[in-house]
């Protein structure tokens, strides 16, 4: 029975994404993309990481949402067609391959998925895994690596997406006036 709630969430999250990436009308898109993350949110508590499944609704499906519709509520739903260069397209395509050819030369050095031997795996995850519950004190492993071992990196998270908020704000008071 769970495989089958599982399959049926699966198959909703592909739909909603596929049509969110589809549509032409970014009201509707927007629409999509909260659906799609209340959807992982609710795929998140399933998997029993209550955390990020609150974050997850808190941000994705939340505040986004918000911030996406007041943003389309007070601009233009249709943007005039204003004429691009020719410098611009190549430029674009220069910057895509260029792009693509550094990940390319990258790829070769990362270590293989799921290789038991990845630096990683011998010195990192094992002190995760052994001391989380010791230096915590907290049951959920997940919560006890994100508040205590990644703690920065979640405040850079967080960092991230005040400065968005605040840029979006900014640029809805210009808007305004």
């Amino acid at each position: 029975m769970i495989l089958l709630v599982d399959i049926i969430l699966l198959a909703i999250a592909i739909v909603l994404a596929s049509r969110a990436i589809f549509t032409r009308d970014i009201l509707e898109a927007t629409v999509l993309f909260a659906g799609y993350s209340f959807l992982l949110a609710v795929i998140w508590f399933e998997l029993r990481s209550v955390d990020v499944s609150f974050t997850e609704a808190a941000v994705g499906a939340g505040v986004s949402t918000i911030l996406l519709v007041a943003a389309i509520a007070l601009t233009l739903r249709h943007e005039e067609e204003e004429e691009k260069s020719v410098f611009r397209n190549y430029f674009a395509v220069i910057a895509c391959i260029t792009f693509f050819m550094v990940l390319a030369f990258g790829l070769p050095d990362l270590p293989k998925i799921g290789d038991p031997n990845a630096p990683q795996n011998l010195h990192v995850v094992p002190r995760y895994i052994k001391g989380s519950y010791e230096e915590s004190g907290v049951i959920n492993i997940v919560t006890a690596i994100l508040a205590n071992y990644r703690g920065y990196d979640t405040l850079g998270e967080v960092t991230v997406i005040f400065t968005a908020g605040i840029s979006v704000l900014l640029l809805l008071r210009r808007v305004l006036k």
